[in-house]
């Protein structure tokens, strides 16, 4: 086995210790304990999204894009109409969804490295009036870009149609509610900001949306409404066998989360990381996609630093130094990734950056590249 390492991806990501030791407990889906944590579990989702009687939630088997389809499936009625905001691989993967399971959808199409537009969006709906409902990811991890879904829900109110965010990427590690994005569905996983381990995905919706939503589903297993009214009538209860063991996991991670000091230090922490890893990248000699202003604080592109880049070997290197990054996802542009979020604090941006800064002099990158030992932490 490999030995321990720390992953700087969108997800899975890198846990503590203590999330992972609240797996090591067999526990029956029936059980009214377990069916209690799911419970409490659903009451904590709607209130980090500033929720009250209005608002419920519900938890998904799967990973982040079974609860896309889910709720694309399960909330776009069979005379619906959908457009999907696409810059990047996840809102194209929206789009795919819905044209699988036959959803009229238009595509609002902007660039990868270009925040999606609100005055394009309103444009659009009042050129396509009965569009009923409106799909957008928050956090593009394919660039690491931040769409402004703030100003894209507001257009989508103006318009009167239901608002569906991606924020797979972002909740938990950005503050949020569903008042401020003006959106009827928030989904997530477990294995993102939350810093849960992957096993299902949760939707945070308006109550009274969700209610309107009965025999709307293309799929029987990924039935958002049925899921829901199971666990309101059965107090937790899930439809078919649930991931025990990734809901325990869930629950101690969202223990540390309000220990942390909730979303709003999250944030501070992955901001300080985002930030202190461009200014150290920078620093060796690499370059980022994306301006500033677009970057999101949850993963960073890279440019490839030269031509032919051996990004195979460049990642085994740092492996062997005991961090796994990824690769690059923008098809114009050659490019990898860094991602901050997870179990991963200041002193391990250093290590990595002293690491980069190593394998960067080995593989003879940057002809001037600054020596480890010549680096001033930030």
């Amino acid at each position: 086995m490999d030995p321990e390492y720390i992953l700087l991806t969108p997800g899975p990501l890198s846990t503590s210790d203590t999330v992972r030791s609240a797996m090591n407990r067999d526990l029956s889906t029936w059980d009214a304990d377990y069916n209690h944590i799911v419970q409490t579990i659903r009451q904590r989702l709607v209130t980090m999204l500033g929720g009250g009687n209005d608002t419920t939630s519900v938890l998904m088997q799967g990973s982040g894009t079974f609860g896309v389809e889910a709720t694309i499936g399960t909330v776009v009625p069979p005379a619906g109409r959908l457009v999907v905001i696409n810059n990047g691989a996840y809102g194209a993967r929206i789009l795919e969804i819905a044209r699988r399971l036959e959803i009229p959808s238009i595509e609002a199409r902007f660039g990868e490295t270009e925040p999606a537009s609100a005055e394009h969006l309103d444009r659009l709906l009042t050129e396509n009036p009965d569009t009923t409902h409106v799909a957008a990811v928050h956090c593009e991890t394919t660039s690491g870009i931040l769409n402004p879904v703030e100003s894209l829900g507001y257009v989508v109110a103006k318009h009167k149609m239901s608002f569906i965010v991606d924020a797979m990427s972002s909740l938990g590690g950005m503050p949020m509610t569903l008042d401020s994005l003006s959106a009827d569905f928030v989904i997530s996983s477990a294995n993102k900001c939350i810093q849960g381990v992957p096993g299902f995905s949760f939707v945070v919706a308006r109550r009274q949306a969700l209610e309107s939503c009965s025999g709307n589903s293309r799929s029987l297993s990924l039935d958002l409404y049925d899921q829901w009214t199971e666990m309101e009538a059965h107090h937790g209860k899930w439809r078919f066998t649930s991931p025990t063991h990734t809901v325990l996991a869930f629950a101690q991670a969202l223990e540390e989360l309000e220990t942390e000091g909730g979303v709003t230090a999250r944030a501070e922490r992955y901001t300080t990381n985002q930030q202190r890893l461009v200014a150290g990248m920078v620093e060796i000699g690499f370059r980022p996609l994306l301006a500033t202003s677009l970057q999101s604080p949850i993963i960073t592109s890279f440019h490839d630093p030269v031509a032919n880049f051996d990004f195979a070997r460049f990642y085994g290197l740092l492996k062997q130094h005991g961090f796994v990054i990824y690769p690059g996802k923008v098809t114009h542009a050659d490019t990898f990734r860094i991602g901050n979020i997870g179990d991963v604090h200041p002193p391990d941006i250093e290590r990595l950056l002293n690491a980069i800064a190593e394998v960067a002099e080995l593989m003879s990158l940057f002809p001037t590249s600054t020596s480890p030992g010549d680096r001033t932490p930030g």
